[in-house]
C-alpha cells in the first residue's frame, strides 16, 4: 500500500476526472482534502480485517481517475459525497470520519451493523420536546464523526475509530427487535454523528417503520443534500445542533463550516420530518449578544417561529475543560431574546427544574407541557391543542 506521504508527492502535476470534470491535484483546495484525510489503517489487525471483510459497499461516493506522467502504484482514488467534507480518499485510507474506507477503489462502511453504545433514554434527553413527550427512545451510536468539536460532550464515542471497539455484528432486524422488546416506540440515532452510518440508519428505519416504530436522528447537520433527502423520507424527526452563528466559530471550534448546516436546516424544515434545533452555549466562544441574536434572527426568518430552539448549558469536557459551565443567566438571556423576537418555543436546556424547560402556549401563555428534568409531570394538551384556549401547539404528540 502506498503511504500517504508518498502519495502526496505524486500529486503535483496530476489531475483527476469524474464525469468529464478535470481538477488539478496540485491546487491547494484539493491538497487540503488529502492532507485532512487520515492515514491508512494498520492491516493485519484481526478485528480490523474482520471489519473490512464484512463491510458492505457504502453509498454516496464517486470514483476519481488519475491522469498524468507520474502515476502512483495504486491509483484507485474515490471521493465521498456523504458529508460536506467531500473527502478524497486513497486506497486503504478513511475519510475524516474514520468510518468510510477506500478498499481497492470501492468505498466501504466500517460501522454498518457495529453499534458501540446502546441505551434507553427519555426522548426529552435528546432533547426532543415536541415529539412524543414521555416516550422511551431506544438509542444507539457507532464510532466516528465528520466534525472535531473541541467541546464535544460525547467525544469518547464520536472521536473514536471503528477498530477501537470490538463488537459483534448486529443486523437491522435484530436491533429493531430489541427496541420492540424494550417497548420503546422510538429508535434514536444519537451520541455520535449518525450520518456516518447512513446505510445502517436507513435500513433500521425502514425495518422499524414496518413494525410501527418511529426513528429520529440527532445530528450536526453537516450533510450533503442527497443523503439528507433520503433521511428526511425515512426519519420521523431530526434534531440539529446549530453550534453557533459564525463561520469563524465553526472553523476554530469544530473544524467545519456553518453554511452546509444552515442549508440542512432549511431542507429539513421543508420536509415532512419534525425539526428541532439545539444551540450549546459555550462561555466566551458563542455566547455574545451578537452571535445569539444572529442565530435567533436566522431561525425566525428562515424556518419560522414554531421550530423549537433549545439553548443548552455547556459543561467542561474534552478539549475545553478550562472553561466554566454556562451561567444560567446567559441561557436566560438567550431565552428572553428568542421570545422577544417572536419564537414560540425557546427552551433552557441542561438546567433541571428550570421554568424554561416547560412548553408554554404562545396564545394564552399557560403551561401545556410541564417538565422536571427529563420527565413529564403535567400535560395540558389534547390532540395537539392547548386545553385552556384550544390553540394548536406545533409538534408530533401522538
Amino acid at each position: 500500500m502506498i503511504s500517504r506521504r508518498d502519495f502526496l508527492k505524486t500529486l503535483s502535476g496530476l489531475a483527476v476526472t469524474s464525469g468529464g470534470t478535470w481538477m488539478i491535484l496540485s491546487d491547494p483546495s484539493w491538497q487540503r482534502l488529502f492532507q485532512e484525510g487520515h492515514a491508512g489503517l494498520a492491516f493485519g489487525d484481526s478485528y480490523l480485517d474482520e471489519l473490512i471483510k464484512s463491510s458492505p459497499k457504502a453509498r454516496y461516493w464517486r470514483p476519481l481517475e488519475i491522469k498524468g506522467s507520474v502515476t502512483p502504484k495504486d491509483q484507485t482514488l474515490i471521493q465521498c459525497l456523504l458529508c460536506a467534507n467531500s473527502c478524497v480518499i486513497a486506497n486503504g485510507q478513511c475519510g475524516r470520519c474514520r468510518t468510510r474506507m477506500n478498499v481497492k477503489g470501492e468505498l466501504r462502511s466500517l460501522v454498518y451493523g457495529r453499534p458501540i453504545s446502546v441505551h434507553i433514554d427519555p426522548i426529552e434527553k435528546k432533547p426532543f420536546y415536541h415529539f412524543l413527550p414521555g416516550s422511551a427512545a431506544f438509542s444507539l451510536a457507532t464510532a466516528g464523526c465528520p466534525l472535531k468539536c473541541k467541546f464535544c460532550q460525547n467525544w469518547e464515542i464520536s472521536q473514536s475509530s471503528p477498530e477501537d471497539f470490538k463488537v459483534a455484528f448486529t443486523p437491522p432486524a435484530k436491533l429493531t427487535s430489541a427496541a420492540r422488546t424494550s417497548r420503546s416506540p422510538v429508535i434514536a440515532f444519537t451520541y455520535n454523528e449518525p450520518t456516518v452510518f447512513t446505510e445502517y440508519l436507513t435500513d433500521i428505519a425502514r425495518n422499524a417503520r414496518q413494525q410501527g416504530i418511529r426513528c429520529v436522528m440527532i445530528s450536526c447537520g453537516f450533510i450533503n443534500e442527497a443523503p439528507l433527502a433520503e433521511m428526511c423520507e425515512t426519519l420521523a424527526a431530526i434534531k440539529i445542533d446549530l453550534k453557533g452563528y459564525s463561520e469563524d466559530f465553526y472553523r476554530s471550534a469544530c473544524q467545519a463550516e456553518l453554511k452546509p448546516v444552515l442549508r440542512s436546516i432549511r431542507q429539513i424544515a421543508k420536509s415532512r420530518a419534525h425539526l428541532e434545533i439545539v444551540n450549546l452555549v459555550v462561555p466566551t466562544l458563542n455566547d455574545s449578544d451578537k452571535m445569539l441574536k444572529g442565530l435567533i434572527d436566522w431561525v425566525m426568518g428562515e424556518v419560522g417561529p414554531d421550530v423549537p430552539l433549545h439553548f443548552s448549558r455547556f459543561h467542561p469536557d474534552y478539549q475545553l475543560r478550562n472553561l466554566p459551565s454556562t451561567p444560567v443567566a446567559t441561557l436566560e438571556r438567550a431565552y428572553r431574546m428568542a421570545r422577544d423576537r417572536g419564537l414560540h418555543y425557546p427552551y433552557v436546556g441542561n438546567v433541571p427544574d428550570h421554568p424554561g424547560n416547560n412548553t408554554y402556549c404562545p396564545k394564552c401563555g399557560k403551561i401545556v407541557v410541564k417538565r422536571q428534568g427529563f420527565f413529564i409531570t403535567g400535560m395540558n394538551l389534547r390532540n395537539g391543542l392547548c386545553t385552556f384556549c384550544k390553540n394548536r401547539i406545533a409538534g408530533v404528540w401522538t
